[in-house]
């Protein structure tokens, strides 16, 4: 892990190092002061616990880069919910409730879905329900398909295809 404030600061570095050291699963923690960077050394049988440790004892600041455009907007509006949640009752107790239903619903689905596909496939249902089935397809979805189609043609094998066995066979069989 690298820790850009840490570099040159042995004394912040060895504090992280204790703190991280009585994480269970964790068997060596090598630090960096150069560099400003700690190297765990852990279990992989203890992986789960160890991230919720982790988790645990950073007090939630441990956290991925965003990997995409959709993270990267739930961080941002995490963050800001995160800085009134600090000088407001009502909005720590909102925060906080919607964390608790989004580690729900990470721990029942086993960390497949969370809070965000949730709101989405709410969003789009609550829109169909709406719009009813009786609403035209917009374009971009018949186009998406169409060229899905020709993808799935394109790729098929030559062979694969019941109708020109039979064309063939046929023409095999004509007579001259």
């Amino acid at each position: 892990m690298k820790i850009p404030a840490a570099k040159g600061n042995p004394e912040m570095l060895e504090e992280m190092k204790q703190t991280l050291s009585v994480i269970p699963g964790i068997e060596e923690v090598i630090i960096n002061p150069a560099t400003g960077s700690l190297v765990l050394h852990y279990d992989t049988d203890q992986h789960d616990e160890f991230h919720g440790h982790l988790l645990h004892h950073t007090g939630g600041q441990h956290q991925p880069p965003p990997t995409n455009e959709i993270d990267a907007l739930a961080s941002k509006i995490q963050q800001e919910a995160e800085f009134l949640a600090e000088n407001s009752h009502t909005a720590r107790v909102v925060v906080d409730f919607f964390k608790q239903v989004d580690a729900q619903i990470k721990t029942g689905s086993h960390n497949t879905v969370d809070l965000k596909i949730v709101l989405a496939v709410g969003i789009a249902s609550i829109t169909i329900l709406e719009v009813g089935a009786n609403a035209a397809t917009p374009v971009w979805v018949t186009l998406a398909m169409f060229g899905l189609n020709h993808l799935i043609e394109a790729n098929t094998p030559k062979g694969a295809d019941p109708d020109d066995e039979t064309d063939d066979a046929a023409t095999a069989n004509a007579p001259a």
